[in-house]
């Protein structure tokens, strides 16, 4: 007996970055933790809410895009590491620098932080991009989680 199924249809796609605007970055070179908490901050501004970015660096180190990948509640973001690489990989990225605003203006990691932190080292491995750092983003200060020992 011959079981008739009907042909299932399927989308052909192709996948883009697409620019929504452009920041300057005078210093061309991200150098050190200090040079991507200053371009972090300038992107999420004065941000109420939690919001998680990924800055995607070239070979040598240079911004090549940025992204808020999720925006949290008060004090909380959900990250999966997908969603902070999908940007990396659209953009050919050699390695990332990743960051969140904490609006309570106290820079400790959480245990969320430091979850999602190693989440995203182990995503990273994996596919062949360096994680760089981990920001907590203050009103006049950060933390680097690199800087803490905690990557």
């Amino acid at each position: 007996m011959k079981i008739n199924t009907a042909a299932k249809r399927f989308q052909i796609v192709q996948v883009k970055l697409v620019r929504e605007k452009s920041l300057l970055y005078k210093e061309r070179k991200i150098r050190s933790p200090h040079d991507a908490y200053i371009l972090m901050k300038e992107f999420i501004g004065d941000a109420d809410r939690e919001h998680f970015v990924v800055l995607c660096l070239d070979t040598k180190n240079q911004p090549t895009c940025i992204q808020t990948v999720h925006i949290g509640s008060l004090n909380a973001s959900i990250v999966h590491p997908r969603e902070v690489l999908k940007s990396a990989l659209l953009s050919n990225s050699a390695s990332i620098i990743v960051g969140h605003n904490h609006p309570s203006n106290v820079c400790d990691p959480s245990a969320e932080d430091i979850q999602v932190t190693e989440r995203l080292k182990e995503a990273c491995n994996i596919l062949g991009i360096d994680l760089l750092d981990h920001l907590i983003i203050c009103t006049d200060t950060f933390k680097s989680l690199k800087e803490a020992s905690v990557i």
